[in-house]
């Protein structure tokens, strides 16, 4: 298929260069004008999604190139910014940074020339001058077709931005054009925790943040200009993929709140397209799972946040523990993992998983990874792969061994309980990186249902 999306990319020098501000600010200007936007994210990020989500009103996507070959990643561009007026894609880390210090896979960069983007590169100028312009300079002459097309000046005065624009617009004659900056905004600033951003939920007075930083963006970015970059993209061709539309729906319980929050929308997306009723519920706050389940989808979030309060919702803790007890195929990635386990930070869980969860202090197993099924489970037979990633700091003293999850610089571990009702462990996956797995866990509930029928 071919489709027309207007889009460009923000990129960044570097992690904590404002990116996540600046996109919020572009999409929320953008929102305010009445234009229709979708929002994407670079890499496997769960948080800033979250921004975006609460920003446009309407869910964001990943697009994740080490999760997906490249035409799945323009087929989900193409898919949920064909109907917007403007998509608008946030970078992840560095500009060239990817898989390895010698490699530009999966990075932003590679989602740019992957997908055919203009690029706009974020600049910090705080306490700067022309090395700003080195800064730029450097990243637009580092790959013959950087992409790299325009430039926002964050934490920038105006008066430093006159001379900084005046300057682009000398030394790139047109080929990279200023638009915009940013001044110092300490009162919205986005809160950081160990794997990232705060929730969007917690942070306080969100509302009049963005607010804000939609007014400041009318007044100081280029709004204008960048939405006429973005109408330079090319048409996204790309094949759609074959997703099964079963005629017998299932009910998937699906953990929502404050503790379990980590989940790619498209993933919950893909259930209900393939005809699962999602019914969202608290761990923290409902007594029982909801009414004749056929499954149970545990994400990842915080859950040591609220460990004393998932231990006191002592029937919801039974309530889950009865439905696995029964065969309720369920998945559980990481929080949810350990919220299945014996004990968490001291405080009994639900304890249908061995074991005791405790905090390293710094992040385990970081990375992407590769899983291989060491028998038949829920998700695959024995000897596929899917492909995941782990990004946590709690470990646990039994992480469990039916799969094999292996690194690009060979290190591997076993990891994860797995049979042909369950998938529980550390590694988070993405629906779209192999379709069978979610396809497998329907067709799982499918059992289930006609057990119960």
């Amino acid at each position: 298929m071919q489709q027309n999306v207007s889009r460009f990319l923000i990129a960044g020098a570097g992690s904590g260069c404002g990116k996540t501000t600046v996109t919020c600010a572009v999409l929320q200007a953008f929102v305010h004008r009445g234009l229709k936007t979708a929002a994407f994210k670079c890499g496997p990020d769960y948080i800033d999604p979250m921004f975006h989500s609460r920003v446009i009103g309407a869910e964001s996507s990943n697009l994740d190139l080490f999760f997906f070959d490249h035409n799945m990643a323009k087929y989900l561009l193409a898919r949920h910014g064909c109907d917007c007026d403007i998509s608008v894609i946030e970078g992840v880390m560095g500009y060239y940074d990817g898989i390895g210090f010698h490699s530009v896979e999966a990075g932003s960069y590679d989602a740019a020339v992957t997908t055919d983007s203009p690029v706009v590169l974020v600049v910090g100028a705080k306490g700067r001058a022309l090395s700003a312009l080195a800064e730029l300079e450097g990243f637009y002459r580092f790959f013959p077709d950087s992409r790299i097309r325009g430039v926002i000046f964050n934490r920038c005065s105006a008066e430093s931005y006159r001379f900084l624009s005046e300057e682009v617009q000398k030394r790139f004659g047109g080929q990279v054009l200023p638009m915009g900056y940013l001044p110092e905004m300490k009162d919205c600033m986005l809160e950081s925790r160990h794997l990232g951003l705060v929730t969007a939920s917690e942070v306080a007075d969100l509302e009049y943040k963005l607010s804000t930083l939609s007014e400041q963006a009318e007044k100081s970015l280029d709004l204008d200009g960048l939405y006429s970059l973005a109408k330079t993209a090319p048409p996204i061709c790309c094949d759609s993929p074959d997703i099964p539309r079963f005629t017998k729906p299932v009910r998937i319980a699906v953990a929502m709140d404050k503790a379990f929050c980590f989940y790619y929308e498209d993933n919950l997306r893909l259930l209900r397209e393939m005809g699962a009723e999602l019914l969202p519920f608290s761990p923290l706050a409902d007594g029982i799972l909801p009414d004749g389940v056929h499954g149970i989808y545990l994400g990842g979030g915080y859950p040591e946040l609220y460990a004393r309060e998932l231990n006191e919702n002592e029937t919801m803790r039974c309530s889950v523990r009865k439905a696995l007890e029964q065969g309720v195929p369920c998945i559980a990635e990481c929080g949810g993992f350990m919220y299945l386990s014996d004990e968490l930070d001291g405080f009994p869980m639900v304890g249908f998983l061995p074991g005791k969860c405790h905090d390293t202090g710094k992040l385990t197993r970081f990375g992407y990874v590769t899983l291989t099924a060491q028998e038949d489970n829920l998700l695959c037979r024995a000897g596929e792969t899917i492909r995941a990633h782990e990004f946590h700091r709690w470990d646990a003293d039994l992480p469990g061994s039916d799969f094999c999850a292996e690194k690009l610089n060979g290190r591997n571990w076993d990891c994860a309980f797995a049979s042909p009702k369950l998938y529980a462990g550390f590694p988070h996956f993405h629906f779209y990186a192999n379709l069978s797995a979610p396809v497998n866990f329907y067709k799982a509930c499918l059992k289930e249902r006609e057990k119960n029928a």
